[in-house]
């Protein structure tokens, strides 16, 4: 069981907001903040380098840490400024053959989509979608059936940015692993509220974010890159950390995943995303997943019970993001706005964050919720009744 009341007591934003938005950007533990600050103020006092050399055994066991929450191991792990920078950096290394195919699914997000048209221009690919099946769901035989010698990438996005979709990571992964296909798995909203483990997925790259269901800081992510890519690929920008310059003419990359990091980067975050992701495994991903699951069914249930709102949930398999949107004429923007005067956290997104899934369902501007396992049963109700009476 959860010690909800230890973890609220240890969740300092609780006493300012009722915050449920763990999809946008959810309350840090004291004990990350305390990370945060104590590695800053160490900075101050003697210096970023002099306290980076003093915390320096520390800050490298953040990589097991984040390993050991994803099943991999720490040389596979590369730590980055956030979950799009992770994802863009295996994406743009990725050798592509003129002509060839990207496979993607019909709930990609933007920034995602916008490299794959990027790349398309530049290199001659071509990205094609991936049915979904009745429910919403990635069609895993509809992917299997478009796979062919001219396919160079299946890149998809675990759980969409809205929708409450889990697409079927796992067996994705099984059909990448039998046509030998690299496969770049979006974890950015699936870390913190589900467990990872990249050998049981299958997928060749994974990125994540520390600021969403993680309760890490922002500016924190992570890059999981297969071993067996670790021999072969080399990234698109490189710096003399990532492969250090032994002589005139020759430069060396990094045998590990850290030839995607670069030089300087922010210790104090990576102490907080470090205690972050620890936090999470002592209280147990699982159980975390359970809560979220059982504050989301509350969630959507409740909103349900509204005669004005649509949720606009898909999937056979749902997470713990709520999206709705409301009849008539009310501004979701405003709501947002009313409800954070009120002191209640909730989010919209655009239909550009998934252009051709919001085209496809015809979606307006998206209210969203997103409860986290410090949330309580009361808060959701509360949340959604103020929702109702600005209405």
């Amino acid at each position: 069981m959860i010690d909800i009341e230890k973890i609220r007591a240890e969740t300092p934003g609780i006493e300012f907001t009722t915050h449920v938005l763990a999809c946008g950007s959810s309350l840090m533990p004291k004990k990350v903040v305390d990370a945060i600050i104590e590695h800053t103020q160490l900075e101050a006092q003697m210096g970023g380098y002099e306290a980076e050399a003093r915390k320096a055994e520390e800050l490298n066991k953040i990589y097991d840490i984040v390993a050991k929450h994803i099943g991999a191991s720490s040389h596979e792990i590369a730590l980055m400024e956030n979950s799009t920078v992770a994802w863009s950096h295996a994406f743009y290394a990725l050798p592509f053959n003129s002509g060839s195919r990207i496979l993607t699914s019909e709930a990609e997000y933007a920034a995602n989509y916008v490299a794959f048209l990027q790349r398309a221009k530049r290199d001659n690919l071509t990205i094609e979608i991936v049915p979904s099946d009745e429910s919403g769901t990635l069609d895993v035989n509809a992917l299997e059936s478009m796979i062919d010698e001219k396919v160079g990438l299946i890149a998809i996005s675990w759980i969409p940015t809205n929708g409450g979709l889990v697409n079927p990571a796992e067996k994705v992964g099984q059909i990448a692993k039998k046509y030998n296909i690299p496969y770049l798995l979006d974890a950015c909203q699936a870390a913190g509220q589900m467990s990872i483990d990249v050998k049981k997925i299958g997928c060749d790259f994974l990125s994540a974010t520390g600021r969403k269901f993680l309760r890490g800081p922002r500016g924190t992510g992570f890059l999981y890159i297969k071993d067996k890519w670790l021999s072969t690929i080399e990234p698109a920008m490189i710096d003399h950390f990532g492969a250090p310059w032994i002589r005139k003419d020759i430069y060396e990359l990094r045998e590990d995943a850290r030839r995607f990091e670069t030089w300087e980067n922010s210790y104090a975050l990576r102490a907080g995303l470090g205690e972050a992701i620890t936090y999470a495994d002592d209280i147990g991903i699982g159980l975390i997943h359970e809560r979220v699951q059982l504050l989301a069914r509350l969630n959507r249930k409740l909103l349900s019970d509204i005669k004005n709102v649509q949720l606009r949930d898909i999937g056979t398999e749902q997470c713990g993001i709520i999206s709705f949107s409301i009849e008539g004429k009310k501004d979701p923007k405003k709501i947002v706005d009313q409800m954070s005067e009120a002191g209640f956290a909730i989010g919209l997104v655009e239909p550009e964050s998934t252009l051709i899934d919001s085209e496809k369902r015809n979606l307006p501007t998206l209210l969203r919720m997103a409860p986290h396992y410090y949330n309580t049963e009361e808060e959701i109700e509360k949340t959604v009744k103020q929702i109702s009476l600005l209405l």
